[in-house]
């Protein structure tokens, strides 16, 4: 084995690993709940996460309201400070336009919408539906 294949084995990253070492989640566990969930997709598919994380790539991470969307500038298995951390992506352009959209939507709603009941099983998928049509959408 070469040292250039050493190499790129070693800096062969899960997606659950590379998320937690940019920051997106606090815990390792929360990565993967959220990339089993359907939260998180791997340029354009849905996400794994055994997925090994190549330069380049786009993830878009959901939470909440929010959608974020990187390009991924380095790789690390271990998570380090937040300065560092930013280091390992970049936001897309786009992703900070719908962002910045979506803010300022829900502040002229005075940043929050009240329901009088928990959401049913039909108003889940109704309310997962408008959040896929939404966010694809824009």
């Amino acid at each position: 084995m070469s040292k250039a294949e050493k190499q790129s084995e070693s800096q062969a990253v899960r997606l659950d690993k590379w998320l937690w070492a940019a920051r997106f989640f606090k815990t390792r566990t929360l990565c993967k709940e959220a990339i089993d969930g359907g939260k998180v997709m791997y340029n354009g598919a849905k996400g794994k996460a055994a997925r090994t994380v190549e330069m380049g790539a786009l993830i878009t991470i959901r939470k909440g309201w929010d959608e974020v969307t990187v390009e991924v500038q380095g790789l690390s298995e271990q998570r380090r400070g937040a300065p560092e951390a930013q280091k390992l992506y970049t936001e897309t352009q786009d992703s900070i336009e719908k962002r910045e959209r979506r803010a300022a939507e829900h502040k002229s709603f005075g940043g929050r919408i009240m329901a009088d009941h928990r959401p049913n099983k039909k108003e889940r998928r109704d309310i997962q539906q408008l959040k896929r049509d939404i966010f694809s959408s824009n």
